[in-house]
């Protein structure tokens, strides 16, 4: 990977918008990723008629998605979905390498307005008891990886926590911010979606395997409290990060990046660019109704035809029943 530079007189040249960035700060041994969502946040939620607050929650999802499916250094699938009892019961993100993004949200409009109504209309609760499950796919003749976590009344950024904890059980941040931006154009106000999102995760080069001893094993006590006094050094330093600081289009992911850890020495790399795109088309659709049995097809027909539409993009593909009929 390449390094990002700063230019003269301290100025940093930016990714920009929909680019994931990859850094490391090699003085406190963490490595992350760190983005800011424009247009292709925009264009995704903007095909649906979401309620603000569940397009916001599911920026959260897509942001999260994004920083974990652009780790995988192989062509394939990253499939973020929760599934609970709450007013917003489904959320699903399909992140697809190496940058391809497409996501939905099941809700339920009224209990959604009746909480809008009470003014109990927060994140946690609108996604409720349940489970987000995290799938890695590598394709045929592979198999497929997942991780389950309880969703409880969380944030997201709490399950994502929760996940590394259990799953992964590496040290890791996750900060993750949606806002809804109204601007004025020549043609009056125009509204549109920011996101940003960091992940910040501790991998020491060395001296890793004093972690997995007992206390008062390693050698001399003075490894583990170093390694600790970095990752304390670092989420605190993370933390300070204000939600407007994640998403200001003025304040790049590069200038983030060296405002919190200069004087540790931040390391960035060659950005990833992140596509709203859908991976829905006719041969793949025309592949799933031929599995279909002749009886799940003809119920499939309305008014002569077999309509589909893409939950995701909105896409609408028809069909000639005599096709899978035979």
């Amino acid at each position: 990977m390449e390094q990002v530079q700063p230019t003269a007189a301290g100025a940093i040249s930016a990714a920009g918008d929909d680019a994931v960035l990859a850094f490391a700060v090699e003085g406190l041994d963490v490595r992350g990723r760190a983005i800011q969502m424009g247009p292709a946040l925009s264009a995704l939620l903007a095909r649906h008629d979401y309620p603000l607050p569940v397009s916001k929650l599911l920026g959260e999802a897509v942001v999260l998605a994004v920083l974990l499916g652009s780790s995988l250094k192989f062509q394939g699938q990253f499939l973020l979905q929760t599934q609970t009892d709450g007013p917003v019961d489904m959320l699903v993100v399909d992140f697809r390498t190496p940058g391809d993004i497409r996501a939905y949200a099941r809700f339920d409009k009224e209990r959604v307005a009746a909480m809008q109504e009470e003014g109990t209309l927060k994140p946690e609760l609108l996604l409720g008891n349940g489970i987000l499950a995290m799938t890695i796919d590598q394709g045929a003749h592979t198999s497929r990886y997942q991780g389950i976590v309880k969703l409880d009344g969380a944030s997201l950024e709490e399950v994502a926590h929760a996940y590394f904890a259990q799953s992964e059980q590496i040290p890791t941040l996750v900060r993750l911010a949606v806002a809804e931006m109204m601007t004025r154009e020549d043609g009056g106000p125009a509204h549109s979606w920011r996101a940003g999102g960091m992940l910040v995760q501790f991998l020491p080069q060395s001296g890793a395997g004093h972690r997995d001893l007992p206390g008062g094993d390693v050698p001399g006590g003075h490894a583990r409290e170093e390694e600790d006094d970095a990752w304390a050094e670092a989420t605190s330093l993370v933390q300070t990060v204000q939600d407007h600081e994640l998403i200001d289009p003025e304040v790049p992911v590069e200038r983030l990046l060296y405002r919190l850890f200069h004087e540790r020495g931040v390391r960035v790399f060659e950005p990833s660019p992140v596509h709203d795109k859908c991976s829905c088309s006719r041969d793949r659709i025309e592949g799933v109704l031929r599995g279909f049995s002749a009886e799940e097809i003809t119920d499939s027909i309305e008014d002569g035809e077999i309509s589909v539409t893409c939950e995701f993009c909105g896409a609408k593909y028809s069909f000639e029943p005599q096709d899978f009929l035979g």
